[in-house]
């Protein structure tokens, strides 16, 4: 009679050798993904701390500012005055009151957001400043229509630049160390094919 073949059963079946290495090199590849470099934590603090000194800059420069310029809307005295201090910077102008109860009383103009007017001594301008402190005095047209507060508006942007860098950092931190597993090495043998439960039985003969 001729040889008849037993039908293994289903759980003991193998795979062959060629394809179950085939199988374990495709799950290595496809395991190794270079692990792009992990934003350190020094940097979204680096980062977030650059956020807050220029916010605070901006505060200062903005808020002293605006509120003395509102001060002077309701509730300054303007007079005329004369230009007659200037240093080359300018760090100072110092102007004498021409009008008013105050008449020559010499002030220093207040800066504002840091900036000072371009003007030469013998100037004259008017001048809006605080009866009860008259060292609080800006030109008129700087309380009617104040210049574009420029150092400002330039350590805000720096700010807002600085607080997107640091929440795209630590967006990029959190998505690296979520994908990618720290050992990856563990990965790659856990995605490996799993062994056969038994060996499978050899054919036998009737």
């Amino acid at each position: 009679m001729g040889k008849k073949r037993n039908k293994r059963p289903s759980d003991q079946y193998r795979l062959p050798p060629k394809v179950v290495a085939a199988q374990r090199s495709a799950a290595r590849v496809a395991a190794f993904r270079p692990r792009p470099v992990v934003p350190q934590r020094r940097v979204v603090l680096a980062l977030a701390g650059l956020f807050l000194v220029c916010a605070g800059l901006t505060s200062v420069l903005w808020f002293p500012a605006h509120s003395l310029r509102d001060d002077l809307r309701s509730g300054g005295t303007t007079v005329a005055a004369r230009v007659v201090g200037v240093d080359d910077k300018p760090k100072f102008v110092e102007v004498r009151l021409v009008q008013g109860p105050d008449e020559g009383t010499r002030v220093r103009l207040s800066e504002y957001a840091g900036m000072l007017p371009d003007v030469r001594t013998g100037d004259s301008l008017l001048v809006t400043y605080d009866p009860e402190e008259p060292s609080r005095v800006l030109p008129r047209g700087w309380v009617t229509d104040p210049p574009a507060n420029l150092p400002a508006y330039g350590t805000a942007a720096i700010a807002l630049l600085c607080l997107a860098l640091a929440t795209a950092v630590a967006l990029r931190r959190r998505w690296i160390l979520r994908t990618w597993p720290s050992e990856p090495a563990a990965a790659a043998d856990a995605v490996s094919p799993e062994q056969p439960r038994t060996k499978g039985k050899g054919l036998s003969k009737s």
